[in-house]
């Protein structure tokens, strides 16, 4: 019977062959859901996948594209942003 903490399907289960030839149950952690842009709803490119801890392990322009709004809009809704900016002035 696994441990309480292992029972809920937050946690992945993987098979795994261990080097003395048995096949052992692994417990790993989901990855979480995909990076969204805040406007339209698009995937956003470039944003990494992981949990914090792995995320954490990565440079900073690893983690996020380098320009305004990076990570949080997609690229053409950034694109607007910029323009109106622009014609704001």
């Amino acid at each position: 019977m696994p441990a309480m903490r292992y029972r809920s399907r937050s946690y992945k289960r993987v098979n795994k062959n261990t080097p003395g030839g048995r096949n052992v149950l692994r417990y790993k952690k989901k990855k979480p859901s995909k990076h969204i842009c805040a406007e339209c709803g698009q995937l956003l490119h470039g944003v990494p996948r992981g949990r914090p801890y792995e995320i954490r392990k990565l440079s900073k322009s690893e983690r996020r594209p380098n320009r305004p709004y990076g990570g949080y809009l997609c690229s053409k809704c950034a694109r607007k942003v910029f323009k109106n900016e622009a014609r704001q002035l």
